[in-house]
């Protein structure tokens, strides 16, 4: 479902447009939305992104340009998650703090990557399929694994491992 107040850019793709939940986010120009994303309230999707099948992407979480996200990846925006208060009482929205991230422009984000709130990932960095970041990642670079450790860094011009 597209609700109303997803805001779309020009030239924006949805495959299968009944099989994706967009509400209250932003999306720009030319971004490539794969079937089975949800992309919450508050979230910013810059222009010209590849956003691929079965990605979660929360509130709070600001993409920029250019940004390629593999299939499955997940973002979280509250660091304590709880279903209940201490008395039991079920949480509302009251009762957490949504924790932004962001992805910086050019950056790629590995199928089935983990991203925990909080973090940055800086210009045209690379993380590989399936890390669990839970820490800033620096501009071009590489990081992979649980948690995602460096793995080298990557030359701006050309995007390739130094």
């Amino acid at each position: 479902m597209i609700a109303p107040s997803a805001v779309l850019g020009q030239d924006v793709r949805i495959f299968q447009p009944d099989l994706v939940n967009l509400y209250g986010c932003v999306i720009g120009d030319g971004t490539r939305i794969g079937p089975f994303v949800e992309i919450q309230k508050g979230a910013r999707i810059g222009r010209n992104c590849k956003i691929s099948s079965h990605t979660f992407i929360c509130g709070g979480v600001d993409i920029g340009d250019g940004v390629f996200v593999g299939h499955g990846v997940m973002f979280t925006n509250d660091l304590f998650p709880r279903a209940v208060n201490a008395d039991g009482s079920l949480q509302g929205a009251e009762d957490w703090a949504e924790i932004p991230t962001r992805v910086c422009d050019r950056a790629s984000i590995g199928s089935n990557a983990t991203l925990i709130a909080g973090i940055t990932v800086g210009e045209g960095a690379v993380i590989g399929a399936g890390a669990v970041v839970t820490r800033d990642v620096e501009p071009w670079t590489l990081v992979a694994g649980n948690p995602a450790r460096l793995k080298g860094r990557l030359d701006p011009t050309t995007g390739r491992k130094l």
